[in-house]
């Protein structure tokens, strides 16, 4: 269902689109990979020139490997489109330091760490921030979502909808069902 109509007139001038594409390799690893994208629908004045209408403000591109439990084994980085030429796609390279996390446990915190403020690319980081989402998406389906004598599956008390309090872990999972919805 998409947003209810605004009751004001305006005017679209800017579009950022964020993409992960999950790919199962076949040595046995997955490669992940985000591509982040600005445009400004007008003509746009950086201190490095003009771009014009519907060329990219930034184009970036971030790809790790990562293996079954979800270590990253190799990461890549790279700027196609920058504000700054000769300065913004030089950090690339800081993001092999991505080697060896693990995108369930601390990778938001880590991320911080390895690349807040000047020691990474603010556009790149933020691409970070989706990697361990949509890892798991590329998983589903790939493994037993929930074994008889396995772990709660990962998603349960992650939501409002799965908490194992809820009508529809009751419903969907009723092993994991922990009786009326908490206050």
């Amino acid at each position: 269902m998409p947003l209810p109509l605004t009751d004001v007139e305006r005017e679209l001038t800017h579009t950022r689109r964020v993409r992960y594409e999950g790919y199962k390799r076949a040595d046995g690893f997955w490669d992940i990979e985000a591509h982040l994208t600005d445009v400004k629908n007008h003509d746009y004045k950086l201190k490095t020139g003009v771009r014009r209408a519907g060329q990219p403000i930034h184009e970036m591109w971030v790809r790790i490997t990562i293996d079954r439990s979800f270590t990253i084994v190799a990461a890549a980085a790279s700027s196609d489109v920058v504000p700054y030429p000769g300065g913004c796609e030089k950090i690339a390279p800081a993001y092999r330091k991505l080697v060896g996390l693990s995108l369930i446990r601390g990778f938001r915190k880590n991320v911080h760490e390895l690349f807040g403020a000047v020691k990474g690319c603010t556009h790149m980081t933020e691409m970070l921030a989706g990697l361990p989402t949509a890892a798991i998406q590329t998983f589903a389906g790939e493994v037993p979502e929930e074994r008889e004598d396995g772990p709660k599956p990962f998603q349960l008390d992650q939501c409002h909808a799965l908490e194992t309090t809820t009508e529809t872990v009751r419903q969907w999972y009723p092993k994991w069902y922990r009786g009326g919805k908490a206050a």
